[in-house]
């Protein structure tokens, strides 16, 4: 064995090591990014032909994702509390083969309580994500924390996007199992590789663990706390009932468009979430740059016209409406990861963004009740946008109230090479 020949070479050898972690983290965590909100919109698409299939109408179909959504905001903070205490890596391998699995059991399913089986597995691997790959991406990133934020929120979007993609393409071509069973195949293969990186030593370490607890000191962090927390289930309930129901309101709004085509919905839903998931990389650019508080203040008062508009509109109307809607939505994220990441200690920011998650996809089930009683009783969805509409000035009203904090340093660290980072956590459970 070669050990370095002095402290430097010492230091330079843990620099490599900290970049090649850094790049693998980045590549995962942007990968799961992508797959989890794929896996978290597909059903919605889905529907569209089981309405057919299985002659069941389309409040209670969606109603079969209630529990799974559910799972995905309350197992959020356990799974932040295991990547802390754990290992992040490790519970990401554990999200790939559990999201992958889930998504065959769906494809394979021939009742509606088997879909509901399959959907409630789907939930409870899908809150894996947020809470450990988003504070495993903080932890590991040193320089222009916005930048790197806003580029994996890309990812997130292409997700959404390539749902509506992929789903409808596999639905229109192979049917709505293929649709399942093939991206499920990949996550499980993607799994697969990511453990190979961490038994082979290709990813290394957990940047949170060679880090000393510190105390940040800083005023009004409670208080920003819980300002965050309601602005974040707030943007949270917008958010998941506009990806709930755009599907659909596609499906009504843009017959001349799409006609009775499954991909032509998908088309025009990949169109909105992916021109919207390019302007993340823009608003973490911003966050990077310009006061937090402003920029995430900013992203919502975009949305308060442009959710009434939606509320009639329809046509390329419609379309532009909803992409500004999506756009402003998610370029809130930024900078309201880099202000949660402020109000909260370094070491617990697996816990921090766990809580988040619980209330950001805790308010999916309350989006769908809301989506289908909107939709059962009117028999369309301009309520749905009044409503959000309300919702979203209640949040500019409570980020307005968050106080001053300062930006999350950039530290450098120093992390010591663990050619088999999952072996060594894997005894303290």
């Amino acid at each position: 064995m070669t050990f370095p020949s002095s402290p430097a070479d010492s230091r330079m050898m843990t620099n490599v090591t900290s970049t090649t972690t850094a790049r693998y983290v980045l590549v995962f965590s942007c990968l799961g990014h992508s797959y989890m909100h794929l896996f978290a919109v597909y059903f919605f698409l889905v529907v569209l032909p089981l309405e057919r299939e299985w002659a069941m109408p389309y409040h209670e179909l969606i109603s079969l994702w209630t529990i799974g959504s559910l799972l995905v905001g309350a197992m959020a903070l356990p799974a932040g509390w295991l990547g802390d205490r754990w290992s992040a890596p490790g519970m990401l391998v554990l999200f790939f083969l559990g999201l992958g699995g889930a998504a065959i059991i769906c494809g394979l399913a021939t009742s509606p309580t088997v879909m509901w089986a399959g959907l409630c597995l789907l939930g409870a691997f899908a809150a894996i994500y947020h809470p450990v790959g988003i504070a495993w991406l903080v932890r590991t990133t040193t320089e222009s924390r916005g930048k790197v934020l806003g580029f994996n929120g890309v990812f997130g979007n292409a997700g959404v996007a390539g749902a509506g993609l992929v789903a409808g393409t596999l639905i229109d071509l192979f049917g709505w199992r293929i649709a399942f069973l093939a991206p499920g195949a990949i996550s499980l293969a993607t799994g697969v590789v990511m453990l190979y990186c961490l038994v082979s030593g290709r990813l290394t370490g957990d940047a949170a663990r060679r880090l000393p607890a510190r105390a940040d000191g800083q005023t009004g962090q409670l208080r920003a706390f819980v300002l965050l927390l309601i602005t974040m289930f707030g943007g949270a309930i917008i958010y998941q009932a506009t990806q709930i129901a755009l599907p659909k309101i596609f499906a009504v709004r843009l017959v001349e468009f799409v006609g009775s085509s499954t991909f032509g919905v998908g088309a025009f839903i990949a169109l909105v979430y992916g021109f919207a998931g390019l302007t993340q990389v823009a608003s973490g650019y911003l966050a990077d740059r310009f006061d937090l508080k402003m920029v995430y203040i900013g992203t919502f008062l975009l949305q308060i016209p442009v959710l009434w508009i939606a509320a009639s509109a329809g046509g390329v109307s419609l379309i532009a409406a909803s992409t500004v809607l999506v756009m402003a939505n998610t370029g809130s994220l930024p900078a309201e990861n880099m202000l949660l990441a402020a109000a909260t200690p370094e070491q617990r920011h697996g816990v921090a963004f766990g809580l988040k998650f619980a209330l950001a996809f805790g308010a999916a089930p309350l989006a769908i009740k809301l989506v289908a009683y909107v939709n059962d009783t009117t028999g369309g969805f301009s309520l749905l946008f009044t409503i959000l509409t309300t919702v979203g000035i209640g949040v500019v009203v409570a980020a307005a109230l968050l106080p001053k904090l300062k930006r999350p340093q950039k530290e450098s660290r120093e992390i010591s090479p663990e050619p088999n980072a999952l072996a060594e956590h894997t005894g303290t459970l």
